[in-house]
């Protein structure tokens, strides 16, 4: 373990990504299925996703799925990275996460994005707009109201079961996200680690700029991204592999597909323009040993003085992952709740889809 990683909090992102072959409700039963093991491995929070229309995706309600989360497990932190705002009422929104937070109290985490559908179409069926992003920070403010009774919207009109709750909010940082959560004395979620400079940069900001606020009195950083750790450096970049294809693929073909096996996209014939984003897509990221893998994040603390590393790792060999974070809590000096068995994660998948 890394002496100034010991305290750090770690937590997780699943994405429910789907592999090639599978259908959705596999890669979302996995998803709980991680949850209970990270949960035994001693991390603190695990949030889902939303994206829609998206093959390669699974997790397009992340407050339902939150929810079977949070019944699956009994302590770990659970919430959402993120619900994106502009896609949403926030009255909705608040209701959706008054329910989480009276039916687990004490462990619902409202993370929030202002990306709108991916593409036109998308934004359409949802029946918003590209520019609803802009209106990211009123909605913000008009969300918290909901929670704390001072909206001024909707005169006389009460968010149920949301109203009087203490949700904690945290602001994913895209674009000026990170001067909105500033303003608005929130949580910050930055990422990814691979434009390192430009993100310490904008927790710079984010600290300059903060304002203590009923939410939190000073400035909180989570750093968001992949990392991969495995017995040796080759076996860690492998995991990251599946993931690389397909952003690429979705960068010259419009479409985000479910993930290969490493050993097949090795045996893919790619144009110059697809090898091109699939070597940077292997870019960047936190992957080696235990070892390896502890010092960059030990000098990723360092220089950007988180107090929590946000995970979002994904890959297609679910067991391969699994051992990922295993070794991850090692490095860091995790303290398991109870031991994770090896190989733990796929007999419970079996007895789900049966």
């Amino acid at each position: 373990m890394t002496p100034s990683l010991d305290g750090i909090r770690l937590s997780v992102l699943d994405r429910s990504r789907t592999l090639e072959g599978e259908d959705g409700s596999v890669a979302l039963r996995a998803t709980v299925d991680l949850a209970r093991e990270v949960e035994a491995l001693g991390y603190h929070r695990f949030w889902v996703s939303e994206h829609h229309s998206v093959p390669g995706v699974a997790g397009s309600a992340p407050t339902v799925l939150a929810a079977a989360v949070a019944a699956a497990t009994s302590a770990i932190r659970v919430g959402t990275g993120g619900v994106m705002l502009p896609n949403h009422q926030p009255m909705v929104v608040a209701e959706q996460f008054g329910v989480l937070e009276s039916l687990f109290p004490g462990r619902i985490d409202m993370g929030l994005g202002r990306s709108v559908g991916f593409t036109d179409g998308i934004r359409r069926a949802l029946g918003r707009d590209k520019d609803d992003a802009d209106r990211f920070a009123e909605q913000l403010a008009e969300l918290l109201g909901w929670f704390t009774g001072t909206q001024t919207a909707h005169p006389q009109v009460h968010a149920r079961p949301a109203e009087g709750l203490r949700v904690p909010p945290y602001v994913l940082a895209t674009g000026e996200g990170a001067t909105i959560a500033a303003e608005a004395g929130l949580p910050l979620v930055i990422g990814d680690l691979r434009g390192r400079e430009r993100m310490l940069r904008a927790i710079d900001d984010y600290r300059s700029a903060f304002r203590p606020s009923p939410w939190s009195a000073e400035p909180y950083v989570v750093v968001a991204g992949t990392i991969a750790v495995a017995e040796t450096e080759e076996a860690a970049r492998e995991l990251l592999v599946p993931e690389a294809w397909s952003l690429a693929y979705s960068r010259t073909q419009g479409v985000f597909p479910p993930l290969l096996p490493a050993e097949a996209v090795g045996r893919l014939t790619m144009t110059e323009k697809q090898r091109g984003f699939f070597e940077s897509g292997l870019q960047g990221h936190l992957h080696g040993t235990e070892e390896q893998v502890g010092d960059a994040l030990e000098r990723v603390v360092k220089e950007s003085g988180a107090q929590e590393v946000l995970v979002t790792t994904s890959t297609h060999d679910r067991a391969a992952l699994l051992d990922s974070y295993r070794r991850l809590a090692r490095a860091t000096g995790l303290r398991p709740a109870c031991r994770v068995a090896e190989g733990s994660l796929t007999p419970r998948l079996s007895q789900n889809r049966a």
